[in-house]
């Protein structure tokens, strides 16, 4: 084979270039992602490079990882829901439906775990002019889901039949929590507040040294974080729940117990619960009855 001529271009030196840019590229993107894991390097790496600023990594990364919690991850447990009566009047119901500005409430008749259905706060607007009014007609159908059911699968599901709300039930059929299309969208975009969102509610007051007071209704997580507990919150929720539990009956006032170098004493209760409890950290102390409480 004779060389080309000086005039002419090399083809063999032309095939080198293409190799030596096809290697460039090679070099410098990656392969397409395999696998979720590959997503997420992909995208750390954009953000590294300031492809994507921080609050749009965010929101992707949070949205990529939607899809690995589930209903019972995010719900509002059991204990907390707000629920109405349906065979109590609308007299008796109303404070309660003002007091906590709900939108929504899971509606139960006789047993908390038998919930009939949900009835709005604006369907009440009819009782203005009828406040003998009977409610039981203005109560919607329900949603029922497992605690199982993917985040991601529910908001297309909330999306697709504009209900905003389902309640979150046990393998064995028990009303485990509650969740909204709100609770999901949170997971993405962090906390969306309103108007009536207030801040959180203090529930832990300092009495003196190493002495405070706190409601039974204080969040485990909240006093843990206070007093570097690790008082176990799998399966309640609040304090006052945990204390009962572990006393085996209903406090009443004067009951204590003594848990990792706490002395915690009731000096508030009702027939039902533990209304506030006095801590004391070190050696236990005479207790005196809060006004509070009285």
């Amino acid at each position: 084979m004779s060389d080309p001529s000086p005039n002419e271009p090399d083809p063999r030196s032309s095939r080198s270039s293409s190799k030596s840019l096809l290697a460039r590229l090679a070099s410098r993107f990656q392969p397409e992602p395999a696998s979720l894991d590959d997503v997420k390097s992909f995208l750390l790496n954009a953000h590294e490079q300031r492809l994507l600023d921080a609050d749009a990594y965010s929101v992707i990364s949070a949205t990529l990882a939607v899809a690995d919690k589930t209903a019972g991850d995010v719900m509002v447990p059991r204990s907390r829901i707000d629920m109405l009566d349906i065979t109590k009047p609308l007299s008796e119901l109303l404070p309660d439906i003002i007091e906590t500005g709900h939108s929504r409430f899971p509606v139960y008749e006789n047993d908390r775990d038998n919930i009939i259905g949900i009835l709005l706060a604006k369907d009440l607007l009819l009782t203005i002019t009828n406040p003998d009014i009977d409610l039981r007609p203005l109560v919607r159908p329900a949603v029922f889901i497992p605690e199982s059911k993917r985040l991601n699968v529910l908001l297309h599901d909330f999306r697709g039949s504009r209900n905003h709300l389902a309640v979150v039930i046990n393998e064995y059929g028990g009303t485990s929590g509650l969740i909204t299309m709100e609770d999901v969208l949170e997971q993405i975009v962090g906390d969306i507040e309103d108007e009536y969102d207030e801040e959180e509610e203090t529930t832990i007051f300092e009495t003196g040294s190493n002495s405070w007071r706190a409601m039974g209704t204080t969040n485990i997580e909240t006093f843990n974080r206070s007093f570097g507990t690790q008082l176990p919150d799998d399966e309640y929720d609040t304090l006052g729940g945990w204390f009962t539990s572990e006393l085996g009956h209903i406090p009443k006032r004067g009951d204590h117990l003594l848990h990792e170098g706490l002395t915690l004493t009731v000096v508030g209760a009702d027939a039902k619960r533990v209304l506030w409890l006095h801590i004391q950290r070190g050696p236990q102390l005479a207790v005196t009855s809060s006004p509070s409480a009285a």
